[in-house]
């Protein structure tokens, strides 16, 4: 595996490189605070090692398998990606004049959990990220690797290379979001974030709805 780990690497920058729901998500969240943001990080990742572990196993081989399967699943990522959407939108008329961080009162425990849980259930209810898991994964398992327990293993151990390197990748987001807070949190200027994040999340999920 150590010859295909250079390559490796580089495929997860590209894919971490590219945006989608999980960016916005984390960036909205880091505009809050930055543990808000890393919580966020790390439930996308929990989802992305799950994703992992599954196609290990083959099971998300059923959604690619089962036009169903997929269809339901697919709404279901419509469904949390609009909730998301409408929630962040909702929350920038809260703000009005004040900060987010005044509009929306957050306990630190139950925040926590509420931002890895909402990584987490953006990651898991992506039915794309189960095939890209399925096709991505076993591209960079060595053909000497034959099938069975040693195949499994370096598929899990790939899977949770794969989340770690982009824990550190997305906690650079969360590192500058951090860093612009000053500019960022003018209620003014958070306020259009939020509404741009709405109502990108929004898109993003009319598109997963519709698209065949």
């Amino acid at each position: 595996m150590w010859s295909t780990l250079p390559a490796f690497l580089g495929a997860c920058l590209l894919i971490a490189m590219s945006p989608g729901p999980s960016t916005v998500l984390i960036i909205r969240n880091a505009l809050r605070s930055r543990r808000a943001g890393m919580l966020t990080v790390l439930g996308n990742e929990s989802g992305v090692f799950l994703w992992g572990i599954f196609a290990a196993f083959g099971l998300t081989a059923v959604l690619d398998a089962s036009e169903i399967a997929y269809d339901v699943l697919r709404a279901v990522g419509a469904v949390v990606l609009l909730g998301f959407g409408v929630q962040t939108l909702r929350a920038a008329r809260r703000t009005g004049r004040a900060g987010l961080a005044d509009a929306i009162p957050d306990k630190a425990a139950a925040g926590g959990v509420r931002d890895y849980r909402a990584g987490l259930l953006l990651n898991l209810a992506n039915p794309k990220a189960s095939i890209f898991a399925l096709a991505f994964l076993p591209q960079f398992v060595p053909q000497s690797v034959p099938e069975g327990a040693p195949h499994l293993t370096a598929m899990v151990a790939l899977a949770a290379l794969w989340a770690v390197f982009e824990v550190g990748y997305y906690a650079l987001y969360v590192w500058g979001v951090d860093r612009m807070r000053a500019l960022l949190s003018r209620p003014g200027a958070r306020r259009r974030l939020e509404q741009v994040s709405g109502g990108v999340l929004i898109l993003l999920g009319i598109r997963l709805a519709v698209e065949s």
